[in-house]
């Protein structure tokens, strides 16, 4: 058993671990400003700017490609100069670029803008996603990272809610002062990095590869796995809502109650259902189990199709929460492969290409729930339910290869 499988994490929900603490307190900060954006962005940008729909999607999906190209090269940066340093830095250019959008005078300045603050956002959340890897030393990364993605969770809920008081008052002011409460929480999370302990920068050796992730075969053949594995969040995310609308008989404000439910489960059970997730062998043991409960909640939630209301509402209900538990500890799986087949002294370049397979499900996964969730309907849900299983299946032998080859591309500090 191992030393983090029997040491409490929390105390009444707070961290015994000041690193944890000073991180949760950051985090809780930078997102619920990123939950009251969220809920108000879009439709600020439409109906006070009058840019259309198609605009300012094209703008979102622009800043979010651009955001993309940006991840390996910061964690690379990182590395070399060191995390803690480094982050701190690309978070107070997140604080500084996250008001200018709201005052966009077309199109293009949008895009541009917003692909400026993807820049510092992208790039600030896959160097945290290593200093996390390096800091959570002895075991403890996947249960850092599950305490921090439920204060994630809470704290998108609760600023979603005061974006919601924006909404209602629906005034320019009202959505202004949400992009500078952003900005604002954003530099106080930028200041709070600078409390975490330093981490040091690891030179680039002589003769070793600027990029060497780029050349790890079996890390980016498993973060492939990966990606298709992700991609059932946004299937939930955008094919729930459609096919609930197109397919059965229950009311779309269902909708909400299964986003509720999703957050409440996360933030009450991510740490205690990936507490015993430490390493990749461990991480694929988790991703079989989540692969079936996933593909359990697709078939539930397709067997909803054209039943009567209230048994329609029943089976969605269900299905989200088998769904959300598959999402739990898939979670857990998905951090403990990423971190432990990483080089402690690289954690920045491998955790920035790691993000970028859930970067990738974000564009992959819409139109794969458009053709098989609406498109196809029951029979969608199923294809994907098995798709699910055989490619929680397939990641065992890939990441059993990725452990014995690590010292054939250079990595001898991985955690295992």
């Amino acid at each position: 058993m191992t030393t983090s499988s029997v040491e409490p994490l929390t105390r009444r929900g707070v961290p015994l671990d000041p690193t944890l603490r000073t991180m949760a307190l950051g985090q809780f900060a930078n997102r619920f400003a990123g939950g009251a954006l969220m809920t108000t962005s879009a439709l600020y940008f439409t109906r006070h700017q009058g840019f259309s729909a198609t605009e300012v999607g094209l703008a979102l999906s622009v800043s979010a490609l651009v955001g993309l190209l940006v991840n390996v090269p910061a964690g690379q940066l990182a590395d070399t100069r060191g995390p803690t340093r480094v982050l701190s830095w690309l978070m107070l250019g997140a604080a500084l670029t996250a008001w200018p959008p709201a005052f966009a005078p077309t199109p293009l300045a949008l895009t541009l803008l917003l692909s400026v603050q993807a820049v510092f956002l992208s790039a600030s959340g896959a160097v945290y996603q290593g200093v996390i890897a390096q800091l959570a030393t002895g075991g403890r990364g996947v249960r850092f990272k599950a305490y921090l993605r439920a204060v994630t969770n809470t704290a998108i809920g609760l600023g979603s809610m005061v974006g919601g008081l924006a909404l209602l008052v629906d005034e320019d002011w009202a959505y202004i002062s949400v992009f500078f409460g952003q900005a604002v929480l954003t530099g106080f999370a930028a200041w709070n990095t600078t409390r975490l302990p330093p981490l040091p920068p690891h030179p680039r050796r002589e003769g070793e590869a600027r990029l060497g992730v780029l050349r790890d075969r079996p890390y980016a053949v498993l973060m492939a796995l990966h990606m298709l594995f992700v991609t059932h969040f946004f299937i939930i995310e955008i094919g729930l809502v459609l096919f609930i609308a197109e397919h059965t008989t229950a009311p779309t404000v269902l909708v909400s109650a299964t986003l509720v439910l999703n957050t409440v489960l996360v933030a009450l059970l991510q740490v205690r259902l990936t507490r015993h997730i430490d390493t990749v062998t461990d991480g694929s043991r988790a991703f079989v189990v989540a692969g079936w409960l996933v593909a359990g909640g697709f078939v539930l939630i397709g067997f909803a199709q054209d039943l009567d209301v209230w048994a329609a509402c029943a089976l969605l209900l269900v299905g989200t929460v088998v769904h959300v538990f598959g999402e739990i500890v898939g979670s857990g799986g998905q951090w403990s492969q990423q971190m432990g087949l990483a080089p402690h002294e690289r954690q920045g370049q491998y955790q920035g290409f790691a993000s970028l397979s859930f970067g990738a499900a974000r564009v992959i996964g819409p139109p794969v729930a458009a053709f098989l969730c609406v498109g196809l309907g029951r029979t969608g849900w199923i294809i994907l339910a098995v798709a699910m299983v055989l490619i929680a299946y397939a990641m065992t032998p890939v990441a059993r290869w990725a452990l014995t080859t690590r010292a054939d591309y250079g990595v001898t500090t991985h955690s295992g």
